[in-house]
């Protein structure tokens, strides 16, 4: 046995984002909505009868799926769930991607996509964002193995237009072509649609941003039905309860509550470009998100020294330090409330470091 160690499957993990514990601290750092869910949401919850627990969930999940389905308009065999969009995007990973040929996907991008390839021991390309840290369509057009990208992209927040991602899609009409859109719903437009034009492209979407349901762990996928039947196959060989029944229970409700959700959206919009527009007059570079974040850096303070110092006066943001992007903050969009404390504490910051 000392030789175990040798058969670990070795992989570097992703790294999420911090869960502080100090109750005052302002988190601004892993894009969680800052309204609570739906009313309609809260009223499921309160009647849920705790003794159902010791029964497995529906392993289909019939109702939820349906619901889904019957709002975009779809049949329910074109929808997939799973535990968080990052369960329905691994699966999507081991489904799809064993050809042998590399996988394409933005250099700048949601980090778990390496991570799940190196995994999974995926031969994968990243391709470089242009000067403006926007893909470029062309870039994707070479022979692979699949092609993944969330639209608005992560961490910048930059939204492709349809015409482009239907061009992507039209030059790998042999692999499976997905768009995370776990941001979609604050500023762009879903390419859903697509999916009766294109029956190699799978479209990922989340509970965790605009539903406000990130605690519940629920996302799901829409494709052909032929790529849905294929996840299902993994998913039943893995782990086909995945879904707990409160987060069912949870779901449906949430799909019953759009406008609730819509609205909020809008009100998250608003407090970004504010937010976009003040940062701006600070000093700050900021790029142009349509997403329920921002990704900034100043021109006078690092990226690192501001993040440490925020930290310290009880904001918490993100940073990763990393070629490219090494003094960008990725700052979620809370309330006008906390964005005012975002401010307050950033020019407490950049007058220390100009007086230092």
């Amino acid at each position: 046995m000392e030789n175990w160690e040798s058969y670990v499957r070795k992989v570097v993990p992703y790294v999420p984002g911090e869960q502080p514990q100090a109750e005052r601290m302002i988190k601004l750092n892993t894009n969680e909505n800052p309204y609570p869910p739906a009313p309609g949401v809260q009223r499921a919850l309160a009647g849920f009868n705790p003794d159902t627990l010791r029964l497995y969930p529906e392993p289909t999940c019939k109702v939820l799926v349906d619901a889904i389905a019957s709002y975009y308009g779809l049949c329910s065999d074109q929808v997939f769930v799973g535990v968080g969009s990052d369960d329905v995007l691994a699966m999507v990973f081991l489904t799809f991607f064993n050809s042998g040929k590399p996988v394409f996907f933005p250099d700048i991008t949601y980090s778990f996509y390496d991570v799940w390839a190196d995994m999974l021991r995926i031969p994968y390309e990243t391709k470089a964002l242009d000067d403006a840290f926007e893909i470029r369509v062309e870039d994707y057009y070479g022979e692979n193995g699949g092609v993944i990208f969330p639209n608005p992209n992560a961490p910048t927040g930059i939204l492709m237009p349809l015409d482009k991602i239907e061009d992507i899609i039209a030059h790998n009409r042999d692999v499976i072509v997905v768009v995370d859109e776990a941001y979609i719903d604050f500023g762009g437009t879903s390419c859903v649609d697509l999916i009766r034009k294109y029956d190699n492209l799978l479209v990922v979407q989340t509970y965790s941003k605009s539903r406000s349901m990130a605690g519940a762990r629920l996302g799901f996928a829409i494709a052909d039905a032929g790529i849905i039947a294929d996840l299902e196959k993994i998913k039943y060989s893995t782990n086909p309860y995945n879904i707990n029944r409160l987060t069912l229970l949870a779901g449906e409700a949430a799909v019953e509550s759009n406008a609730y959700y819509v609205e909020n959206a809008k009100k998250i919009a608003a407090t970004r470009d504010m937010t976009t527009q003040k940062l701006r007059e600070m000093g700050f570079t900021v790029l142009d998100s349509k997403a329920n974040f921002i990704f900034a850096k100043n021109n006078a303070v690092s990226g690192r020294v501001l993040y440490e110092e925020l930290k310290k006066k009880g904001v918490l943001v993100r940073f990763w330090g990393k070629e490219k992007i090494e003094d960008f903050l990725r700052i979620t969009i809370g309330t006008p409330e906390q964005m005012e404390v975002l401010f307050a504490k950033t020019a407490e910051i950049l007058q220390e470091q100009k007086g230092d």
